[in-house]
């Protein structure tokens, strides 16, 4: 009987791969333009660090983490989220030290028991992004401006930035009372979730799907209306930035975070072309998480984004390579003249393919097809006798007659 791979729990396959490649290389390439640096976690932490900086009241927690007693009797966790590990390991190492101000990105697979569906995975991936040391809002657009340049990079027109303001310690409390107040008066209409919630977490029912809990939140109290003097000082000093490096926003003051770090600027990147799954990318400031995980008292801002969902906005493009050549060779000296005549092509740096068992030249000249290969170079007994080959533009449908070595296949493909 077959073994299949267990659900929610998805095999990448060529053709597909290729596609997260190209995200990933976009990625590096354009979060290093902006300073940044890839940091490499493991996938195995200790349960205490999502409970603490995620919050015990969070469905992530609650629900949705794959936690284990190990051998060694200690509790563990695959991590369901990347910043706990960064921020994990940057208190670790001391890199607050070497300097407060760091800029991190990493890349890699998270775990969350969830049902799965389409963008939205048990084993998902995300690629993120974290600067610590810095208060001022003008990295916080930075951060901003870098992801939404990353989308431009991909040729995505959507998804569109909306960004919020959370708060603070000082004033958050304030309008959790007011928004908790607002809900009790409605908790018939609230969803079972967002009832138990209530008293320890009442934000989350501002984004609960439910269509209870949508028309309990009608009216709602607006975080943006019981800010302080600093946070809203703040977020204006966001919009300024925004606005003068011409990076477009819109303001969305019933966006929460689904984790208790997060402070002030939330933001997250949504799309209409992905049904449920909008957000395709999110974050927001975490200026008391460091210390909350026993590191010093240094703020912090960042994000994450899903790259399941990002390959989905690219399913219409194409990403899969085409071999340079394929060697279509008759007779075994000319098989054994292609291979030689392979390796030292590949070893040039040129993809090269070609037919291992001396099939026909039809078959193997659709074989060559099925690579959409660039060139094809034909070897056969009256070829090898002269000492030329034929050498076939695939895309243009021209051929010429070239020496039969190296050099000049590779001057040929040049010309």
């Amino acid at each position: 009987m077959a073994i299949n791979g267990i659900k929610g729990f998805n095999d990448i396959l060529p053709g597909e791969v290729e596609k997260w490649q190209h995200i990933e290389a976009t990625a590096r390439r354009v979060f290093e333009l902006y300073g940044f640096a890839e940091i490499r976690v493991p996938v195995l932490e200790k349960t205490e660090l999502f409970s603490r900086s995620i919050g015990d009241a969070t469905d992530i927690v609650e629900k949705e983490m794959y936690s284990f007693v190990d051998k060694g009797e200690n509790r563990v966790t695959m991590r369901p989220e990347g910043t706990a590990s960064v921020m994990r390991a940057f208190i670790e190492h001391k890199l607050h030290a070497v300097d407060p101000i760091a800029k991190l990105y990493y890349m890699g697979p998270m775990f969350r028991y969830e049902r799965p569906q389409k963008g939205r995975y048990r084993q998902f991936h995300q690629i993120g992004a974290e600067v610590t040391g810095v208060n001022d809002p003008k990295v916080d657009a930075q951060v901003l401006t870098m992801l939404c340049h990353f989308f431009a990079e991909l040729g995505l027109t959507e998804p569109s930035l909306q960004i919020n303001s959370l708060g603070c310690p000082a004033c958050r409390p304030v309008y959790r009372r007011a928004l908790t107040d607002f809900l009790r008066a409605r908790i018939d209409k609230l969803c079972d979730d967002c009832k138990r919630r209530l008293e320890t977490n009442p934000l989350r029912a501002l984004d609960c799907k439910s269509a209870g809990c949508k028309e309990a939140t009608v009216g709602a109290p607006s975080v943006l209306d019981h800010l302080c003097g600093e946070c809203e000082a703040h977020f204006d000093a966001l919009r300024t930035h925004l606005e003068g490096v011409g990076t477009s926003y819109t303001i969305n003051p019933r966006m929460v975070r689904g984790l208790d770090y997060y402070t002030r600027t939330t933001f997250e990147l949504v799309t209409t072309l992905l049904g449920a799954q909008s957000a395709v990318a999110a974050g927001g400031r975490y200026d008391g998480l460091i210390a909350d995980l026993g590191g010093p008292s240094l703020p912090g801002i960042g994000f994450a984004m899903g790259v399941e969902r990002v390959a989905l906005l690219l399913a219409d493009r194409e990403f899969s390579k085409r071999p340079d050549l394929f060697v279509a060779a008759l007779g075994e000296p000319a098989q054994k003249l292609a291979f030689g005549l392979m390796c030292a092509m590949q070893r040039r740096g040129i993809a090269v393919e070609m037919d291992y068992e001396g099939k026909s030249l039809k078959s193997q000249m659709r074989r060559s097809d099925k690579f959409r290969s660039r060139f094809t170079l034909i070897v056969g007994e009256d070829e090898l006798a002269r000492g030329i080959a034929v050498l076939k533009n695939m895309d243009a449908g021209t051929q010429s007659e070239i020496p039969l070595d190296a050099d000049a296949v590779a001057r040929g493909m040049l010309a």
